[in-house]
């Protein structure tokens, strides 16, 4: 994935302030040719910088109130294996490899705890899954953000000292 640059950065602050702006709107707000904005676009695009568009959708709205972050420890030959079968439940919404005694961790919504212990008994039946701990979550203090690090890289906010 290539770095962006400072005029990638205030286009995705642009975005984000507004995610249907159409590519005129942009232009005129940055200053760019309607010409540049559409390049950039479709470069960033093209190159795996945006999110899918589902990542936006919040599960409450589909009915799955809880969430949980499940570690997993797994037979290590069976990485591979043990993560497409955890995509292959819906209610997985990313796996993440880790260093450290859990190789997993794993972000699964649930209805309830009677349907979260139904997703956690089918993490444990994959075969390569040695052991699990379930962890609810409780209340988010921060949600994912991107702003702060595209104000940095747009040159709007300063480096710290403790940065």
């Amino acid at each position: 994935m290539p770095a962006l640059d400072a005029t990638d950065a205030r286009l995705l602050l642009a975005l984000s302030e507004d995610p249907r702006a159409t590519v005129l709107a942009l232009s005129q707000q940055l200053g760019l040719a309607r010409n540049t904005v559409q390049a950039r676009l479709v470069r960033l695009e093209s190159n795996g910088v945006l999110d899918p568009f589902e990542r936006r959708v919040r599960p409450e709205a589909l009915g799955y109130r809880l969430g949980a972050y499940v570690t997993v420890q797994v037979v290590q030959r069976s990485l591979a294996d043990v993560g497409e079968a955890l995509a292959a439940i819906p209610e997985v919404l990313e796996v993440i490899g880790l260093s450290g005694v859990a190789d997993l961790l794993v972000q699964v919504v649930a209805v309830d705890a009677d349907d979260l212990w139904r997703i956690t008994e089918q993490v444990l039946a994959i075969p390569g899954v040695q052991r699990t701990d379930t962890n609810l979550a409780l209340r988010r203090f921060v949600d994912h953000r991107m702003t702060p690090l595209l104000e940095r890289a747009a040159g709007s906010l300063p480096v710290t000292d403790a940065d």
